[in-house]
């Protein structure tokens, strides 16, 4: 499902991604296409697309071609899911300790849509940490 999203090709693709959404939360897959869990988690994305067009864009990173930002953003799971704004990252409190990324697919597309709009909410106000609408301490057991 990777090809309905938009690829950052390059370091510089990314940075201009990032930079230049003024008023939009810029959501960005790091992973392999080729990854089970990439998959799922693209294939959510691809159909909320046009669900918050209004609030946020899309793209998808594979961290072998733009391996630039796996130190920086510690980009050691399969699949990660970051959220900047404004060109400024965004934590969000998911309950599981790493505030940084989603570092599993979320299949539920309504879930990940509400995550987006939190995101976008606190954001929008200044807030670099935004509390998740959902805990997802007992989802996963680490």
């Amino acid at each position: 499902m990777a090809y309905l999203l938009p690829h950052l090709r390059t370091g510089w693709a990314v940075d201009q991604a990032i930079v230049n959404a003024e008023d939009r939360v810029v959501v960005i897959r790091f992973g392999h296409d080729s990854d089970p869990t990439c998959m799922i988690q693209d294939e959510v994305l691809a159909s909320i697309t046009d669900t918050v067009k209004n609030f946020a864009v899309i793209y998808v990173v594979d961290i072998t071609e733009v391996p630039e930002f796996n130190e920086m953003y510690e980009l050691y799971d399969d699949c990660t899911t970051m959220f900047f704004f404004r060109n400024k990252h965004i934590m969000i409190d998911l309950g599981t300790g790493n505030n940084n990324k989603v570092n599993w697919a979320l299949p539920d597309k309504q879930e990940f849509i509400d995550l987006i709009e939190v995101v976008f909410r606190g954001a929008s106000k200044g807030r670099g940490l935004v509390v998740s609408p959902k805990d997802y301490s007992t989802k996963y057991k680490y």
